[in-house]
């Protein structure tokens, strides 16, 4: 039986941020995640998941200035040092919060950087944040991004994220596989589910077109989800999904799918 997260970005978001992880443990959910922690300090944090006895199962590293635009920043060669103090932020958060994986977005490629450069930066870095990362036994992961949601993304494929990962060879860097985002840019999404599993350490999920709850739209999740089940993969799936009508009208979905 597959096993949700909520992300807590997306949804309850109609509650302050802090007050989410209690509407979360309500609606049947035992585990989160979310995009970033930095906003807060890490014990308020905690305190919520203690409380309401949820995990934690992923935030991103720093992204730059999200309000600004920046959608990630370890492609960016004028940005290395800042990324770099950014893991050391990073892993401080999720040994605060019990977390064993940090998602790390490419960002936007730079106008006027060449892709060599631009995957050359990314390589670097990312063999950085994973050598930091195994210090303290946490996973890396890499997340292909659609490029019509956030156009000039660097990494949109599931070829190119594996192919990076190969140059960066590091044992705990790992594929996040976000069904929506690979629908929008390749499909095939239970042959390469079933191909590059033993690469793949978090899943998230939203239908299309819409990026809405599963059952929206054109994405077959009742096949999907046993689909997960009988290849073997035992992670979480993050609900990462705008709700259509509101977070509680938008959980019937998932009823018969949580235990």
């Amino acid at each position: 039986m597959p096993k949700f997260a909520a992300n807590l970005t997306m949804l309850f978001n109609e509650l302050p941020f802090l007050d989410r992880f209690e509407a979360a443990a309500k609606a049947g959910f035992k585990a989160v995640e979310f995009l970033f922690p930095y906003a807060y300090a890490a014990p308020e944090i905690r305190q919520r998941l203690d409380q309401h006895r949820l995990q934690l199962v992923l935030h991103n590293l720093p992204a730059g200035d999200w309000d600004g635009g920046d959608r990630g920043i370890a492609c960016h060669p004028q940005r290395v040092a800042e990324f770099r103090d950014g893991v050391g932020k990073a892993i401080a958060y999720a040994q605060a919060l019990g977390v064993g994986q940090l998602n790390c977005l490419a960002g936007k490629a730079p106008q006027g950087v060449g892709d060599e450069l631009l995957r050359k930066t990314f390589v670097d870095n990312l063999r950085y944040a994973a050598a930091e990362f195994h210090k303290r036994q946490l996973k890396l992961l890499i997340e292909p991004i659609n490029s019509f949601d956030i156009p000039g993304f660097y990494l949109n494929r599931t070829a190119q994220a594996l192919s990076i990962l190969d140059e960066v060879g590091a044992d705990n860097a790992f594929l996040q596989y976000d069904i929506y985002h690979a629908q929008r840019m390749e499909g095939e999404l239970a042959a390469t589910l079933q191909k590059h599993l033993a690469r793949i350490a978090h899943l998230q999920l939203a239908d299309n077109p819409g990026r809405h709850e599963p059952g929206t739209g054109e994405i077959n999740y009742d096949f999907l989800f046993a689909h997960i089940d009988h290849i073997g993969y035992t992670g979480w799936i993050g609900c990462e999904y705008k709700p259509r009508a509101g977070t509680a009208a938008g959980l019937g979905w998932i009823e018969r799918h949580l235990g």
